[in-house]
C-alpha cells in the first residue's frame, strides 16, 4: 500500500477519499484554490498544497501544478476522484511519466471509452447491444443534422468526449436540428474541451440503469450489481438506488455479464460503472450508452448494500493486489438510496445558486450516512459544480430507505444557499417513486407540481417574530424606557400594531405582525398559527424548514422604487445566477425582436439564455464575453418600440 496520496480534486469527493486513506493509515494530500483556501477537504487532509487561482484552469485542471504539488509532498500516487482530471487519458500518462500512480485505469482504456463512438464500436463488437446511431466521428453540424433526421426524431445530442449530462440536448423538431447542434457544442467544448458530437435515437419513457464494476490487473473482472438512476433532471442524476426494482435475477445476471465483457473489451482496471437504457416499453431489452471510467458520485449506496468499500479497492488494486472474490462471492443485502444535494433554486427554475453557508446541519444516525465538503463559513461559488453534498440512507428493504431518507432530508440545513433539499424530499414521495414506476422524464413532468407555490405564511411570521425579538432589549434591573420595547405603546393612546415590511426575492412584498406566542432561541424561532406549532432553523435573513429555506428580507419601497426606474423595469435583462458570461450576440444600438437570444451566462457548467422581454432597441450592454457577474445585476438594457403611431384617415374620394 501507498505512504502517501495527492487527492486532485475537492468538495465532498475529496473528503470521502481522504476518509479511507486515514482509515487505511496512508497520508493524505489535498490541493486547493485560492477559493477553497478554508474548505473542510483541506482541513481534513494530513496536509495541503495551493496550486492557484480560483479559476478550475488555473488550478484543478492544470496538470503541471498537480504533478508539483505531489512531487513537493512526496506522494506516490494520485487518487482524481471524479470529474475534472478523473476520465483525462493525458493526465493518467502525466502521472506515470512522473512517476506517479494513477489510481484508476489504464489511459488506453480511458481514451477508449472516453470517446463514446469508439467506445459503442468497441463493446458492439464485444456482442453488448447499443442504442442506435450515428457512426463515425468528426461529424459536421450538416451531417450530424443528416443523421438525426436518418435516425428519425425525437434525437439525442452527446458529446463523445463527456458525461454527466453535460452538453446533451435533446430535439425533437427538424427546424431546431442546427441551434441545438451549435447550443451542444458550446456546452461540450466549455466542459470538456472538446466538442466532437454524436446522435442516438431518443428512447421514450427510458430506465437509466448501470452496473458498478470492479477489474484487477490481474485478469479478475466482477460486477458489483445495478444501480438505477432514472430521477433525472436535465440529463442529471439526483437520486439513485440500489438494487433496481425493475430487474429480476434473470436480466440482473445477463446485464452484469455484459457490463462484464465491456470492461474486459477495453482491458479495464479499477472501479467503473457501465450505462445501460432500458426502453420503457420493453423492460427485458437493454442498450449500452457509455462507461464511466472513474468512480460515480452514486458509488455509496453500492457500498452500502455489498459492504464492499470502493475508494479502499481502488487503491489496492491500484497497488497490485488482486481481487479476493469471484462473482459468486459478492452478496446484496437491504436497499440504498442517495439524494444529491446541490446549490440550486427550484422555485427559481433550478438556476445555481451561490453564497455563504450560515447555519449548517447535516443528517447522522442510524441507517442514514452523508458525504458532504461543507462546513459553516464555506463560500459556495458559482465556478465550480454545484453538487454539495450526499444524504444516503439504508434500511432492509426499500420502503424503510425511502422512509428514512425523506426524514434526513427534512433534517437538512444549508442556511444561506438555496438547494434542492426539499424538492427531493417531496420527490420521494412521489406515487410513481414510491412504486418503482419511474423513467428519465418524470422529474421533468411533475417538477411544477413538487414546488409550493408561493410562501407559507407562518414563514412571514417566523420572519416577524425574529425582527421584533431584535429590537427587544435585553431584561435588567430597573426601570424600563417603554418607548424601547417593541409593544406598540404610546402615550395616551390605544397601542399600534407592530407590523414589518418583509420580502422573499422574486414576489411581492408583505407587511406582518409577528404573532403572539413565539419563541425565538438561538438558531431557532418556533410561531403557532391555526392550532399548529411550527419551528424554523434561522441564520441571517434565513430561515430554513424541512429542507426549504427562504432568505426573507426588509422590504424598502423607496429604494426599490428607485432602483426600478434607474433599472428601467421590465426593460432589464439582469443575471438569473451568478456566473460569468460566455456569449453576447448584440452591440448597443442593434434592433431585437421579442425572445431573441441576446446573452448567454454559464454557471456551474449550465447555460442559461437571456432573450428581449420584446421588441426594440438595445440601449445598455454592461457585459463582455468573460464578465463575472452577481445574481439580479444587470447586464443589459431593451428600450420598446415606440407604439405604431395611429395612420390619418384615408380622404374620401371627390366625385363631384
Amino acid at each position: 500500500m501507498f505512504d502517501t496520496v495527492l487527492v486532485a480534486n475537492r468538495g465532498e469527493i475529496a473528503v470521502r477519499v481522504i476518509r479511507t486513506l486515514r482509515s487505511l493509515g496512508v497520508r493524505s494530500v489535498a490541493v486547493f484554490s485560492d477559493a477553497d483556501a478554508d474548505a473542510r477537504h483541506v482541513r481534513e487532509a494530513d496536509t495541503a498544497v495551493r496550486i492557484g487561482p480560483p479559476s478550475a484552469a488555473e488550478s484543478y485542471l492544470s496538470v503541471p501544478r498537480l504533478l508539483e504539488a505531489a512531487a513537493r509532498t512526496g506522494a506516490q500516487a494520485v487518487h482524481p476522484g471524479y470529474g475534472f482530471l478523473a476520465e483525462n487519458a493525458a493526465f493518467a500518462r502525466a502521472c506515470a511519466d512522473a512517476g506517479l500512480v494513477f489510481i484508476g485505469p489504464p489511459p488506453e482504456a480511458i481514451a477508449l471509452m472516453g470517446d463514446k463512438i469508439r467506445a459503442k464500436e468497441t463493446v458492439r463488437a464485444a456482442g453488448v447491444p447499443v442504442v442506435p446511431g450515428s457512426s463515425g466521428s468528426g461529424l459536421t453540424d450538416d451531417q450530424l443534422a443528416a443523421a438525426a433526421r436518418e435516425i428519425g426524431m425525437p434525437v439525442l445530442f452527446k458529446p463523445s468526449a463527456g458525461g454527466g449530462g453535460k452538453g446533451m440536448r435533446l430535439t425533437r423538431a427538424e427546424s431546431e436540428l442546427l441551434e441545438e447542434i451549435a447550443a451542444a457544442r458550446r456546452e461540450a467544448r466549455s466542459s470538456f474541451g472538446d466538442d466532437t458530437l454524436l446522435v442516438e435515437r431518443w428512447i421514450d419513457r427510458p430506465r437509466h440503469i448501470e452496473i458498478q464494476v470492479l477489474a484487477d490487473a490481474h485478469g479478475n473482472v466482477v460486477h458489483l450489481g445495478e444501480r438505477e438512476c432514472s430521477l433525472q433532471r436535465r440529463h442529471q442524476k439526483v437520486i439513485e438506488e440500489a438494487p433496481s426494482v425493475l430487474l429480476d435475477d434473470e436480466t440482473r445476471a445477463a446485464m452484469g455479464a455484459a457490463a462484464v465483457e465491456a470492461a474486459r473489451s477495453c482491458g479495464y482496471v479499477g472501479a467503473g460503472t457501465v450505462e445501460f437504457i432500458v426502453p420503457g416499453k420493453d423492460r427485458g431489452a437493454y442498450y449500452f450508452m457509455e462507461m464511466n471510467t472513474r468512480l460515480q458520485v452514486e458509488h455509496p449506496v453500492t457500498e452500502l448494500i455489498t459492504g464492499i468499500d470502493l475508494v479502499e479497492w481502488q487503491l489496492r488494486v491500484a497497488a497490485g493486489e488482486p481481487l479476493p472474490y469471484a462473482q459468486d462471492d459478492i452478496t446484496l443485502t437491504g436497499h440504498a438510496i442517495e439524494a444529491r444535494i446541490c446549490a440550486e433554486d427550484p422555485s427559481r427554475g433550478f438556476l445555481p445558486s451561490g453564497g455563504t453557508i450560515l447555519a449548517l446541519h447535516e443528517p447522522q444516525g442510524h441507517g442514514i450516512r452523508t458525504d458532504s465538503g461543507l462546513s459553516e463559513g464555506s463560500e459556495v461559488s458559482s465556478l465550480y459544480d454545484p453538487m454539495l453534498s450526499k444524504v444516503i440512507a439504508y434500511g432492509p428493504d426499500r420502503p424503510t430507505a425511502l422512509r428514512r431518507l425523506r426524514a434526513a432530508l427534512a433534517d437538512t440545513v444549508t442556511l444561506g444557499v438555496p438547494t434542492n433539499a426539499g424538492f427531493l424530499r417531496r420527490l420521494l414521495a412521489h406515487p410513481d417513486v414510491v412504486s418503482g414506476e419511474m423513467d428519465t422524464g418524470l422529474v421533468e413532468r411533475d417538477a411544477a407540481d413538487l414546488i409550493p407555490a408561493g410562501v407559507p405564511d407562518e414563514v412571514y411570521a417566523a420572519a416577524a417574530a425574529l425582527r421584533r425579538d431584535r429590537l427587544t432589549p435585553a431584561v435588567g434591573e430597573g426601570w424600563s424606557d417603554p418607548f424601547s420595547v417593541p409593544s406598540g405603546w404610546r402615550l395616551g393612546g390605544t397601542p399600534a400594531p407592530l407590523v414589518f415590511p418583509l420580502r422573499v426575492a422574486g414576489l411581492d412584498p408583505i407587511e406582518r405582525e409577528a404573532p403572539a406566542g413565539c419563541t425565538v432561541n438561538d438558531g431557532t424561532v418556533t410561531v403557532t398559527a391555526d392550532g399548529l406549532v411550527h419551528t424554523f432553523r434561522h441564520a441571517g435573513d434565513w430561515l430554513g424548514r424541512d429542507g426549504d429555506s427562504w432568505r426573507v428580507t426588509d422590504f424598502d419601497p423607496v429604494a426599490a422604487s428607485l432602483s426600478s426606474t434607474a433599472h428601467g423595469g421590465a426593460d432589464t435583462l439582469a443575471a438569473p445566477m451568478p456566473g460569468t458570461v460566455t456569449v453576447v450576440k448584440v452591440a448597443v444600438g442593434d434592433r431585437v425582436e421579442a425572445g431573441q437570444s441576446l446573452l448567454v451566462v454559464e454557471a456551474m457548467k449550465m447555460e442559461h439564455v437571456l432573450s428581449a422581454p420584446h421588441a426594440g432597441t438595445v440601449t445598455e450592454l454592461d457585459v463582455t464575453p468573460g464578465s463575472t457577474v452577481a445574481m439580479d445585476q444587470v447586464l443589459a438594457v431593451v428600450a420598446p418600440d415606440p407604439p405604431d403611431e395611429e395612420q390619418p384617415a384615408a380622404k374620401e374620394a371627390d366625385h363631384g
